[in-house]
């Protein structure tokens, strides 16, 4: 069937507008103004974009069918403690698929891409508050249960997901109405600055990353004597940890094409390799959370806050609805713009 589709052809670096560079990545680019049909026919050639789609398309079906699994066979209606364990496969599943659509549509224009991007970002911050939820109620030690840290840990990792929706969102084109609007950038703009913009990007995932796992290395790490929880999870937390350093190794090196420029722009480039070993990760993690769940349970229930809508599900939602309306500001200018933008000239 589709030997009898004209797909769409492909083009070198040299042959499309700055913003759509990828560093090191020299061939294998989709038409900068690709229709969306030709965007879903591309999933089915060969690109520098077709694994970065399929690598977070295909999990996106795992971990709904862990959702589906945790929905049928525990009662979460009525079992308030299954609840963390809810948003945080909820946010594993959509992370994954909103990267997998940005991939898929940023071809579509120079707005597009940008609006694109905001999602998988807003995604991001999802799955770092989903994460947080279940540290709050399940990994998080003996020693520091119920103690200040612990009543305000799920308060500001919402707050570290507006900061990291809008400071990634802010990293590509700066301030909307104030240093972009219809058809000017008045401050660096991702196609002129693409190495601060990255930093930006990196600053944003890894503060509110780092916040949330401070419970997990004091535990793994620093904690001696009783109450460190010192248990068989553990190994699996620390399988989750190497490969999440090793997926943010790979997001800020661009290893391995920035040895050899365009030995890696179909497979194997960096950013493939970010999606496979994230994905792992987020694997790692889930058993953990799932095995801390499971053996944890009857202490935390006795000894450990008492887990309510309002943090977990009511979290969620109040970070869903902040990241929205972040990326509609940001957005805003772009979707009423007129003309293309100044990348699209660069």
């Amino acid at each position: 069937m589709l030997s009898l589709i004209k797909l769409p052809r492909v083009f070198t670096i040299n042959q499309v507008p700055k913003v759509f560079h990828e560093d090191s990545i020299i061939s294998g680019y989709r038409h900068p103004r690709s229709s969306a049909t030709d965007c879903i026919l591309s999933l089915f050639q060969l690109t520098n974009e077709t694994l970065n789609i399929w690598t977070h398309f295909l999990p996106t079906w795992y971990f709904s069918w862990k959702l589906l699994t945790v929905v049928l066979t525990r009662d979460v209606w009525s079992d308030s403690f299954t609840w963390p364990l809810l948003v945080f496969l909820m946010s594993c599943c959509v992370y994954p698929l909103a990267s997998s659509c940005a991939h898929t549509f940023s071809t579509m224009s120079t707005r597009a891409r940008h609006i694109c991007f905001f999602f998988d970002y807003g995604a991001l911050s999802l799955y770092s508050l989903g994460s947080a939820i279940t540290y709050s109620a399940y990994v998080i030690p003996d020693k520091w249960v119920n103690s200040s840290f612990h009543q305000y840990y799920i308060p500001i990792a919402v707050v570290n997901t507006v900061i990291c929706t809008a400071l990634a969102c802010y990293s590509r084109l700066g301030l909307p109405y104030i240093q972009y609007n219809h058809d000017i950038i008045k401050r660096f703009s991702e196609c002129k600055s693409p190495k601060f913009g990255k930093f930006l990007r990196i600053l944003a995932f890894a503060l509110p990353y780092l916040f949330d796992n401070i419970p997990l290395f004091y535990r793994l790490f620093l904690c001696v004597g009783e109450g460190c929880t010192d248990n068989d999870t553990n190994p699996l937390h620390h399988t989750h940890i190497a490969l999440a350093f090793l997926t943010a190794f790979l997001f800020a090196t661009h290893l391995p094409e920035r040895l050899a420029p365009g030995s890696f722009d179909y497979i194997g480039h960096s950013h493939q390799l970010f999606h496979v070993f994230g994905i792992i990760g987020t694997h790692f993690q889930m058993e953990a959370i799932e095995q801390d769940m499971v053996t944890r349970r009857p202490w935390l229930l006795m000894y450990s806050l008492p887990i309510t809508f309002t943090n977990t599900l009511g979290a969620a939602l109040l970070s869903v609805t902040l990241s929205l309306g972040i990326i509609f500001l940001f957005s805003l200018p772009l979707l009423w713009s007129n003309c293309s933008s100044h990348c699209q000239h660069g």
